[in-house]
């Protein structure tokens, strides 16, 4: 118990100092940092068993090295959204596989009728969430799952994700490289990451609390 509690505790101080152990592994690893950062990204998308790891925040902190070390942001960049894209193909095809495996008993949890309506979401709606998911923390790793669950079209999926993984990537290791240095971000980072996750996960909670609310009986008159 005292050792989970320990590495919980690394876990979290890495999360939130993540401007400090950065730079730290570059000096000591130096290029092969950037395969510690591949690794984690391709795990945090790749895995349905892995949705805690950093994931914005990680591309953030590593724009922010990349402007102070000899790392390049470019390679960087490549890396990560590779990282990114072969993370969500692996997850697909994980859902793919899992799938009609899961789904050959019947039972309360695990009906045909679910496989059939996910099959039918993903194909109208698939390719919004794929992307859409791509900045949104947790959801980020179960939307390929399900999308393979439910036997999305790989062609439809595919193309979604390449374009979901150039931007998110993009987008937060450029924020990072030009913002994350600043005084004002540099002296306030663990709070910077923390607000980086609580607006990842802003439009998570407000579809949750708009279900909630649709859900809710009318007042009788």
């Amino acid at each position: 118990m005292e050792t989970l509690l320990q590495l919980i505790h690394w876990f979290i101080d890495f999360v939130l100092h993540m401007d400090k152990h950065l730079p730290q592994i570059v000096n000591d690893i130096g290029i092969w940092a950037y395969l510690v950062l591949f690794v984690i990204i391709f795990i945090e998308t790749g895995l349905v068993v892995t949705p805690f790891l950093p994931g914005d925040s990680l591309l953030f902190a590593a724009g922010a090295v990349a402007a102070t070390t000899h790392l390049s942001p470019f390679p960087m960049f490549l890396l990560l959204a590779g990282a990114a894209i072969l993370g969500d193909t692996a997850n697909y095809w994980i859902g793919h596989f899992v799938g009609p495996k899961v789904f050959t008993q019947e039972s309360r949890w695990f009906k045909r009728e679910y496989l059939e309506r996910t099959h039918a979401f993903y194909e109208k709606h698939g390719g919004k969430t794929i992307f859409l998911a791509r900045f949104i923390p947790i959801i980020r790793t179960f939307a390929p799952f399900v999308a393979g669950i439910g036997r999305m079209s790989y062609g439809y999926f595919i193309s979604y994700n390449v374009i979901g993984g150039i931007v998110w990537t993009g987008l937060f290791i450029g924020l990072g490289y030009f913002f994350g240095n600043l005084s004002f971000v540099k002296n306030n980072f663990s709070l910077v990451i923390i607000a980086i996750i609580l607006i990842s996960l802003m439009p998570a909670v407000f579809e949750f609390v708009k279900e909630k609310l649709k859900a809710r009986p009318a007042p009788a008159e």
